[in-house]
């Protein structure tokens, strides 16, 4: 569908008279939809309405959105916001991981579907219409390998697209805002879903900026009523396992065939070192230090997020990164806790591992699947925990592990800036995620601050009232006194 008409139709200039001032409207109307424009004074209106007509007369196509001629449209009426879409796409891709790719498609998705003239037909299956969207235009990898089928509702999404101009009418950014916030199903989307999605949006919306497509950022910010909703940071409380769990935990993971010793091995660092799940994926022999008695360490320097086959360049499910929030080739040791350090010591004996051996591998070699261990965490909890605790978030992710870690660094006194270089995260997010967490330390705290409060004694004497005697009933309110007539 063309997004331009040459029926145009030109009507008399309709002058409002009131008390005030004087209004003078341009009317015409552009494949049968009426516009007009307003101007203060007559020799504004009669200028703007001889611009419409010499375009008119030179053969210019006006566009339907704006109602002006193409000489006069702006650079946003020039493109559409699906073409948009590809052309920033195709400048990210290099710049950014494998998993914000991942993240970029799926935002640029909703906002495609909410910019569209008029609603997918039914001929279209709307999950089959999103992953050609997420998985094939979205994907530079794979764009140029969409089946039939998928080219066929690309093209369509492309004819169909608003657009940039849609940005600058408040009713279409209200329906990405929608799309954002909900699912397919159209129930609300996590808090974090949506913060990040509009994230995302947000930068695509100032790199059209900076390409002098738009002229201002439409998204809602700050305090805004339609601002992105706050997200809880702080560890919920009930995710954090005992000690006596983590134990029940971990002997029933070392007790399955085959490999359940190096599970039982890769658990545990996460518990005693609080690494991330993908740090321990990547963690080689050569970067364990451990003695035969007292403490280790271990240098985390990589890591191996899990992002699918589809995003990265080399095809792989894994993608090497650097440690999170750090500089690439930057490193950070972490305590290697005496238990841990005879697990892995036990473990390097048993599998015959080399120094440039990954200290956790895959059944068949290679990383770690994240599907292999989190089906047996799952498993586990669910062999080990009563009911309602299986129910329950507790030790729920094996992301529960770290936390259970780091919370308890932290409320055993070791200082918030020395587990926050252990944990790799800056102290205010390790004290706005933790805070919450930590216990033990109020009955010391207390007799801090007990003495140092304490009023003179004099001073409470004076200020308060005699008590009564014991058993004296209590006195009835005195009433105001009465104001002379």
């Amino acid at each position: 569908m063309s997004n331009r008409s040459f029926k145009v139709r030109f009507y008399d200039t309709e002058v409002y008279k009131g008390k005030r001032k004087t209004t003078y409207t341009v009317r015409w109307s552009v494949n049968g939809h009426r516009r007009g424009q307003g101007f203060p004074t007559s020799a504004l209106a009669e200028s703007f309405r001889a611009m419409l007509l010499v375009a008119a007369n030179n053969g210019e196509p006006f566009d339907l959105d704006t109602g002006l001629p193409l000489s006069q449209s702006t650079p946003a009426a020039e493109g559409t916001w699906y073409e948009f879409a590809l052309q920033y796409v195709d400048v990210k891709w290099p710049r950014i991981s494998a998993n914000n790719r991942k993240n970029t498609a799926k935002a640029l998705t909703k906002a495609t579907l909410a910019l569209l003239r008029t609603e997918v037909p039914d001929r279209f299956d709307p999950v089959e219409v999103r992953r050609a969207l997420r998985e094939y235009a979205f994907n530079k990898l794979r764009r140029d390998e969409a089946p039939p089928e998928i080219r066929t509702v690309l093209s369509w999404i492309g004819r169909n697209s608003l657009p940039m101009t849609a940005w600058e009418d408040t009713k279409r950014v209200d329906t990405v805002l929608r799309a954002l916030d909900t699912l397919l199903d159209g129930t609300p989307a996590a808090a974090s879903s949506v913060r990040r999605e509009r994230r995302i949006l947000n930068v695509a919306i100032k790199y059209a900026i900076r390409q002098k497509i738009l002229t201002s950022n439409p998204l809602p910010k700050g305090k805004d009523e339609d601002a992105a909703p706050k997200v809880a940071e702080a560890v919920d409380k009930r995710s954090l396992l005992n000690p006596v769990q983590v134990a029940a935990l971990l002997a029933w993971i070392a007790d399955r065939p085959r490999t359940g010793y190096r599970l039982h091995a890769f658990f545990a660092t996460l518990y005693y070192a609080g690494l991330r799940p993908e740090e321990a994926v990547a963690l080689r022999v050569s970067a364990a230090t451990l003695p035969a008695e007292g403490w280790g360490e271990l240098l985390v320097h990589t890591t191996e997020p899990e992002v699918g086959s589809q995003w990265t360049d080399d095809g792989d499910v894994h993608e090497t990164r650097h440690l999170k929030g750090r500089a690439e080739g930057d490193t950070r040791p972490v305590p290697v806790h005496p238990a841990l350090v005879a697990i892995l010591r036990d473990l390097i004996k048993q599998d015959d591992l080399q120094p440039d051996d990954l200290l956790f591998p895959g059944e068949r070699g290679g990383l770690l699947a994240g599907s292999v261990f989190r089906r047996a965490w799952n498993k586990a909890r669910k062999a080990v925990l009563p009911e309602h605790e299986y129910d329950s978030p507790t030790g729920k992710r094996v992301y529960d592990l770290r936390h259970t870690c780091l919370t308890t660094w932290l409320n055993n006194g070791i200082p918030p800036a020395q587990v926050a270089a252990w944990a790799g995260n800056s102290v205010p997010v390790l004290l706005a995620t933790y805070a919450r967490c930590i216990t033990g330390q109020l009955a010391e705290l207390q007799q801090r601050i007990e003495g140092p409060q304490r009023l003179p004694g004099a001073v409470m004497s004076a200020a308060l009232p005699p008590a009564p005697p014991a058993g004296t009933p209590p006195r009835p309110p005195s009433s105001p006194p009465r104001r002379p007539r």
